[in-house]
C-alpha cells in the first residue's frame, strides 16, 4: 500500500482530533447520539443490506471471510471492523481493501459538521467509535456498496453499529471479555449481544455454551427471526492440516462444499469459515434447493487473509503473531499451536492491556511454551511489564520468565532464546507474539508488514 506525500500527516491530524473524544474504553450506553447522527446524515446505513457480525472472538476473521465470498460473486462490499492493527484506515474497507488516508480524511470532514450538531444537542459528546461508525455508514452509501459487513464494536444492543438492521445477524462464540462493561455472567453477556438480532432477520449462530445459546434463542423467538445453528444446520465435516493452512469439507445450508483450502491456521478458523459460508448462503437465500457455486466458494476462501491471526512474520526461527487478547482467544491459539506447528521449542512474547484477564491468557499459553518474555506495547492502557511479570510468576515460575519492556527488544530476545537449545540444534524453534491487538499490530510494523 502506497500513500501520497503528506497523506499520513493529514491522517495523523484527524486521528489526533478524534482522540480528543471518548475512546472505545469509555462508554455511555445509549444509541441516542448515533441515531441523531445518522438521522441528520439521511440514514446512510439503510442504503444497502447489512450482514451484522457480533460475538466475542473471531468477529474480524469471520467478517473478512464473509466479505471474500461476497466479493467473489461480484458484489461491491463495504467492511467495518475494529480495532485496527496498525492504521485507522483498516477499519473501513471497500472491495476488500482499506480506504486510503485521503478517503478517510474526506469521510471525517464530510461528517464533522453533523457531528458538531449532535454534540451541541446533548450533554455527552459523541465518542470516537460513534463518529467512526457514522463515517463508515456514510462512506459505504457514497461509494455506493451492494452490501456492508458490519462488525460490532462491543456488546450488541447499545453498540453504535446497532442502528443498522442486519438482514443476517452472525453471532460468533461468546465468552467472557470486557467485564467492566458487560459483566461476568455469560447469559447476561449473550443477552446483550443478542440485541443485533432484528425482527424477520436470519441468525447464523456459532456453537455456544448452553447458557449463551439459550439467551440467543430467546431473542430469536421474541423477534420471530429464522435461525441456523452450527453443528445442526451447518458444520465442518472434515478438517485436514495442510501446508500453509488447512483443507476443509463444509456442510453448508445449501449442501456440501469439498476441497476448500483455507490459508489460515486453527480449528477456530475452520469454524469461522463454516459460519461465514452459512451467513452468505443465508444472505442469498440458499437452502437444500439452492447452493452457492462451489468453485467460487473455493476461490474466495483460498484468497482469505486475516492479518495478525496466527500470521507468520519470519522464518528460521519462525516468528508468528496472534491478536488473542482474552482467555478464550488464547485457548484457541494454544490449541492451534499444539495441533499444527511442530515446534521443538516455543517462546511466547506477551504484552497485554491493563484491563484484560492476564491470568487467563497466560494460563492458557503456559502448557505450550518453554519460556515467556513479558513486555508492553505503546498504548497508554498497556499493562506494565514488571506488573505482568508478577502475574506470570505463579503460573510460569521464575526460571521461565524474562522481562523486557521494549517490544522490539523482547522479540529479539525471544528469537535468541528459541535458537538456544540444549542439544545445539537450531531448527524447530519458534516465537509467538500475542496478548493484545495493539501488541500484534506493533509486531507487524516491526517486521515491515503493511496495514491490511
Amino acid at each position: 500500500m502506497s500513500f501520497e506525500p503528506g497523506a499520513l500527516g493529514i491522517l495523523s491530524v484527524v486521528e489526533a482530533e478524534l482522540d480528543k473524544r471518548w475512546p472505545e474504553t469509555k462508554i455511555e450506553p445509549s444509541l441516542d447520539r448515533i441515531r441523531a447522527l445518522v438521522d441528520v446524515l439521511g440514514e446512510p446505513q439503510k442504503a444497502y443490506p447489512v450482514i451484522h457480525v457480533g460475538g466475542t472472538n473471531g468477529k474480524t476473521s469471520t467478517a473478512r471471510m464473509v466479505e471474500a465470498l461476497l466479493t467473489r460473486v461480484g458484489l461491491r462490499t463495504g467492511r467495518y471492523t475494529s480495532p485496527h492493527l496498525q492504521l485507522a484506515t483498516e477499519r473501513i474497507s471497500v472491495d476488500g481493501a482499506p480506504i486510503s488516508p485521503e478517503q478517510y480524511v474526506e469521510a471525517y470532514r464530510d461528517v464533522k459538521p453533523y457531528v458538531s450538531i449532535v454534540d451541541s444537542r446533548g450533554d455527552v459528546p459523541m465518542s470516537k467509535f460513534e463518529v467512526l461508525t457514522g463515517m463508515a455508514f456514510a462512506a459505504f452509501a457514497e461509494t455506493p456498496v451492494d452490501v456492508a459487513v458490519i462488525e460490532v464494536g462491543l456488546g450488541g444492543s447499545w453498540d453504535a453499529t446497532n442502528v443498522a438492521d442486519g438482514r443476517v445477524a452472525v453471532i460468533t462464540p461468546i465468552g467472557i471479555d470486557h467485564v467492566e462493561f458487560l459483566g461476568d455472567d455469560l447469559a447476561g453477556i449473550a443477552e446483550e449481544k443478542a440485541g443485533i438480532i432484528k425482527p424477520g432477520s436470519t441468525v447464523v449462530l456459532a456453537q455456544q455454551r448452553p447458557e449463551a445459546e439459550q439467551a440467543l434463542l430467546r431473542r430469536v423467538a421474541e423477534v420471530d427471526a429464522t435461525v441456523a445453528r452450527q453443528g445442526s444446520e451447518f458444520l465442518v465435516l472434515r478438517r485436514d492440516v495442510a501446508v500453509g493452512g488447512q483443507m476443509l469439507t463444509l456442510q453448508g445450508l445449501g449442501g456440501v462444499y469439498d476441497e476448500v483450502f483455507l490459508p489460515l491456521h486453527g480449528a477456530h478458523q475452520a469454524a469461522n469459515a463454516s459460519l461465514a459460508l452459512a451467513a452468505v448462503e443465508a444472505f442469498f437465500g440458499a437452502g437444500p434447493q439452492r447452493q452457492l457455486d462451489v468453485e467460487a466458494v473455493r476461490e474466495a476462501f483460498a484468497g482469505v487473509e486475516s492479518p495478525g491471526r496466527l500470521e507468520r512474520l519470519r522464518a528460521a526461527p519462525a516468528v508468528l503473531v496472534d491478536a488473542a487478547h482474552n482467555p478464550h482467544g488464547a485457548e484457541a491459539l494454544a490449541k492451534a499451536l499444539d495441533e499444527e506447528f511442530g515446534f521443538r521449542r516455543l517462546i511466547a512474547v506477551v504484552g497485554v492491556m491493563s484491563d484484560k484477564d492476564a491470568v487467563g491468557i497466560l494460563t492458557a499459553l503456559e502448557p505450550r511454551v518453554a519460556e515467556v518474555v513479558l513486555t508492553q506495547n505503546s498504548s497508554p492502557r498497556a499493562m506494565d511489564a514488571d506488573h505482568l511479570a508478577g502475574v506470570a510468576l505463579p503460573i510460569f515460575g521464575e526460571d521461565r520468565i524474562v522481562v523486557q519492556p521494549n517490544l522490539a527488544d523482547a522479540i529479539e530476545d525471544a528469537v535468541r532464546m528459541a535458537e538456544d537449545t540444549e542439544d545445539g540444534l537450531v531448527s524447530g524453534g519458534g516465537v509467538i507474539v500475542t496478548g493484545s491487538v495493539v501488541t500484534a499490530g506493533q509486531a507487524r510494523a516491526l517486521f515491515g508488514k503493511e496495514p491490511a
